[in-house]
């Protein structure tokens, strides 16, 4: 391991468990929303996390109401980091149940690596 591949991923494990994948291995290893829930606007936190990379992948994450509604977006491109977190404002109708988020991650003129979706309530 080279000590500029320690500078970007400090994570990186000398027993290689964590080597640095090309774009086509390319996966999500967590996708989580936490809704905000204080006295400010509705809101919910994002939690990507990617595995290793050679090249910095582009991240595009959606949030839909119960009635399958676009209602917030976030386009993450060219991450410095594998682990990410954003906050989405939920600005709909929709103040509680069902929410769905998809997140997928992507090489512009290239096939999606990965997709993932999760449905959480608030």
């Amino acid at each position: 391991m080279t000590e500029d591949m320690d500078f970007f991923f400090p994570e990186l494990s000398e027993d290689g468990q964590n080597i640095p994948l090309p774009p086509g291995e390319m996966r999500f290893t967590e996708l989580r929303a936490e809704p905000v829930l204080d006295d400010g606007p509705l809101r919910t936190r994002v939690y990507v996390e990617v595995t290793a990379f050679q090249q910095r992948p582009y991240i595009e994450v959606n949030l839909f109401g119960s009635d399958g509604e676009e209602i917030a977006s976030a386009s993450v491109i060219e991450p410095m980091s594998r682990k990410n977190v954003f906050t989405l404002h939920i600005r709909s109708a929709q103040k509680s149940g069902k929410f769905r988020l998809s997140a997928r991650l992507y090489y512009p003129e290239k096939p999606d690596s990965d997709s993932r979706e999760i449905t959480f309530e608030i």
